[in-house]
């Protein structure tokens, strides 16, 4: 008892001094922060691209790519014209391929697609469903030891430390090969269902007082089917699930060169590191709400709205919300209306189309036709409105819809982002490899000095 005590006297002890310490450091941060100020107008007067944007918005090219295009404009006479928005996997039209698809393995025949360039025969499918069930599962004592034992409040950076402690495992993790690389992407992509879900069983248990389901993956059913599996507790989900499911792994599977967490494994990739590091920093991409989480903030802003003026509320009432939302006086005071508009596409996001269409489908199953309709409304008025106040072309994009479908398909929001991982970790092996191949050169842009040059100040002089 008294060593406890004396433990609670230190802890409280580190603590004062410690938020002491740290409001000193801010003090200071804050009186000298005047030496690091940029003017906005530097970045114009010396050409620089703010966050490797282009005046008009479109972004800096940073490389080549065969593998995905991202379009949503036309360049003509240098002017930027709005168009459909299309997506396009090695040469494919994205709808296309959602419109044609008749297998149970839909998220496996579009990532041999991506990462081999052509769309496998049946054999060839047969062939690459084989070689991932065989890297389905995790090394013996993997779960017990790096993931119950260790729970953390976020999914994603369990998925980080899960990737870093598959490195230890693997006895040629620095081999950056090609073929190397393409042998442990798989093997990564395979696990990362179970990695995923086995975590969030974890949080939920440790964190929220949850009962705690570890299901075994089903070496015989395709990856949208066994996320269900192991994220409910009897194993149950209807087939119309699981199609809706595989077509969200399908939607976010790649998304060009640009896109901020393919960019960063191709950065990290490109000094010649593992691809478990190159993939863990992409994950912290993701993580980030500008980028795959994202769509949580879309579905509490909708919540929010939803809860303030109801589901059956009149145009005039949305109309209202919208417009407060635009002028900083509703749920967060950003100005932002999350889920619309995108960096790319201006008249539509073929992504959210694709969901747009399922959802209706899996609304009446779930008994949420009402809500589904309130969000098409919403995102209707909306585009009105930012037509009528800034003369600009605004769609939704596919965070709008991904978040509501989730909700009714009862994943967790703890599960959204590590989902998108999940997806487009295929896009990162394929991408990884393209940029070995074909440029094999460290990823090193340069950022221009606009400070001042000062003579060195003896301790004694300064002020």
């Amino acid at each position: 008892m008294k060593k406890k005590v004396e433990n609670l006297h230190k802890m409280l002890y580190y603590y004062i001094i410690g938020g002491f310490i740290m409001n000193e450091i801010i003090k200071i941060f804050n009186e000298t922060k005047k030496h690091n100020e940029i003017p906005n107008e530097l970045y114009s007067k010396y050409g620089v691209k703010k966050g490797l944007r282009n005046e008009d918005g479109t972004g800096v090219l940073i490389g080549l790519t065969k593998i995905c295009d991202v379009v949503g404009y036309k360049i003509i006479d240098d002017k930027k014209i709005d168009q459909e928005g299309k997506l396009y996997y090695r040469g494919y039209n994205l709808n296309d391929i959602c419109d044609n698809m008749r297998t149970d393995f839909v998220y496996e025949e579009v990532a041999y697609l991506i990462l081999f360039g052509k769309l496998p025969t049946s054999e060839q499918l047969e062939s690459f469903k084989k070689i991932l069930a065989e890297n389905y599962q995790l090394p013996d004592g993997f779960i017990s030891q790096y993931i119950l034992r260790y729970p953390s409040m976020n999914v994603m950076n369990k998925m980080q430390r899960a990737l870093l402690m598959l490195y230890s495992e693997d006895e040629n993790a620095d081999d950056t090969s090609v073929e190397n690389t393409l042998k442990q992407g798989i093997s990564i992509l395979a696990k990362l269902p179970s990695i995923a879900v086995y975590a969030y069983q974890s949080k939920n248990h440790f964190f929220n007082d949850e009962s705690l389901y570890i299901h075994h993956i089903d070496v015989g059913v395709s990856i949208a089917e066994n996320i269900l599996r192991l994220l409910r507790p009897n194993k149950k989900y209807l087939p119309e699930e699981v199609k809706i499911l595989d077509l969200l792994l399908v939607v976010h599977l790649d998304h060009g060169s640009g896109n901020n967490s393919t960019f960063a494994n191709s950065v990290i990739a490109s000094t010649n590191t593992d691809i478990y590091s190159s993939f863990s920093g992409s994950i912290g991409s993701l993580k980030g709400t500008k980028h795959g989480g994202a769509n949580i903030t879309c579905l509490k802003m909708m919540n929010t709205i939803i809860n303030e003026i109801g589901l059956d509320a009149s145009d005039e009432k949305i109309k209202t919300v919208i417009n407060k939302l635009l002028d900083k006086q509703f749920f967060d005071g950003s100005g932002l209306i999350y889920g619309m508009g995108h960096a790319v596409y201006t008249i539509s996001d073929p992504r959210a189309m694709v969901i747009k269409h399922e959802a209706i489908k899996l609304a009446k199953i779930k008994n949420q036709e009402l809500r589904l309709d309130f969000y098409i409304r919403f995102e209707a008025l909306t585009k009105e409105i930012i037509m009528e106040r800034k003369n600009m072309n605004i769609c939704s994009n596919v965070d709008y819809y991904t978040g509501l479908v989730y909700n009714m398909l009862d994943i967790p929001e703890d599960l959204f982002t590590p989902l998108f991982v999940i997806s487009r970790s295929c896009g990162w092996i394929a991408h990884n490899i393209e940029n070995k191949l074909y440029s094999n050169r460290i990823i090193r842009p340069a950022g221009r000095y606009v400070g001042e040059l000062y003579d060195y100040v003896k301790m004694e002089d300064r002020k």
